[in-house]
């Protein structure tokens, strides 16, 4: 019965998720709002893959940057490509101000569009599953594993800006089409929209069956107890390799989506300060739930997008108060507030139930006793 119940509350949770996604947003909100939002969405799927990793599996990936950026230059150079192919041009824009005339040589296989969506697909899980491999089986972990995904993370955004042939620190910019379809056109836009909250809803299914399956309870029980899970015969590093692996896959999908809801891909969305911001929303939301990293990672973003027009300088003190705040008193994040207050609630009769009251007449018990 509970878990009849339970997979009920499951197909209605993504039911009001769908309602909302694919019917309330896009008939409240207008052009521009739902195409910030539809932006929050790539930030959403990215917050998924951290919760897994972060939240069940206790890896502090601090450079989840790293594959969103893969994911957004991959698919920025297929953008470029197929812009350029609409005017008959051999190579972007770009290039030909810097004076380039032929397409480089790593350019060129991306003007596929099925190689471009494999390669979104197997280079970052291909460049994570290496990583991982080599880090988890020399049982590098906690402080050390997240300086050593932060300092990749640093090591792409300069390697990116001192390639020109990939747009330099501008990045790739002014996208025109998707796959054919026209940017300029509202309804396209929309379409993007679409797909984001579909990948969402997907990486959130994804999710929710790996946490509830047997390898969900093998990740939790390396978060809490390596040594014992070893003990048991398993091997932690594999367990943690494919958590790491499924983040950073839906980064790199996340990144994907996000060049054409853009516009644009560059340096700034790969180093330190992007994934960081990845991970605040995260540890707001709650870590360890399943919806707490999506609901934080939207709320956050559109925190800052609201506050900074109004405050610009303030917004970066106030987000960074409010992250010490909720990891200094609330670790589980905002969706930990609810069972906290039900916790309180449950204490509370018990601390007003009155104490048992000593007997004021000791000496009348005896008296019974020996009557």
């Amino acid at each position: 019965m509970k878990q009849l119940i339970g997979r009920w509350q499951t197909w209605a949770g993504f039911g009001v998720g769908a309602v909302v996604l694919f019917g309330l947003a896009p008939t409240v909100l207008s052009d521009f709002r739902l195409g910030l939002f539809a932006k929050f969405l790539c930030f959403a799927i990215v917050a998924v893959g951290i919760g897994l990793a972060w939240g069940r599996g206790g890896m502090l990936v601090l450079g989840q940057g790293v594959f969103f950026g893969l994911g957004g230059y991959i698919m920025g150079m297929h953008l470029k490509i197929s812009d350029a192919a609409l005017t008959d041009q051999a190579v972007p824009d770009f290039m030909q101000i810097a004076g380039v005339r032929e397409l480089p040589g790593y350019w060129q296989p991306f003007a596929s569009p099925v190689v471009t969506l494999v390669a979104i697909v197997v280079v970052p899980t291909g460049i994570a599953a290496l990583l991982g491999f080599g880090v988890f089986k020399r049982r590098v972990k906690g402080a050390y594993f997240a300086i050593l995904s932060q300092a990749l993370a640093a090591a792409l955004a300069i390697l990116l800006i001192g390639q020109t042939s990939i747009g330099g620190s501008n990045g790739l910019t002014n996208f025109r089409t998707f796959f054919g379809f026209s940017l300029k056109d509202p309804v396209n836009k929309q379409m993007l929209y679409f797909i984001a909250a579909a990948v969402l809803l997907a990486s959130v299914a994804v999710a929710r069956q790996l946490m509830q399956s047997r390898y969900g309870e093998l990740l939790v029980a390396v978060r809490d107890g390596e040594e014992r899970v070893r003990f048991l015969g398993y091997d932690p590093a594999n367990i943690k390799v494919v958590a790491y692996v499924v983040a950073a896959l839906f980064a790199s999908i996340a990144g994907a989506l996000f060049a054409p809801i853009v516009g644009f891909i560059a340096p700034s969305q790969v180093g330190i300060l992007p994934s960081i911001a990845f991970l605040i929303g995260v540890a707001i939301g709650g870590r360890t739930t399943l919806l707490g990293p999506v609901l934080g990672a939207i709320g956050v973003a559109w925190a800052q997008t609201l506050l900074s027009e109004r405050f610009p300088s303030e917004w970066t003190y106030a987000q960074g108060l409010l992250f010490i705040v909720v990891v200094g008193f609330f670790p589980a994040g905002l969706a930990g507030l609810g069972v906290f207050l039900r916790r309180r609630k449950k204490r509370a009769p018990e601390a007003d139930e009155p104490a048992s009251q000593p007997d004021p007449d000791p000496e009348s018990e005896k008296a019974g006793a020996n009557a």
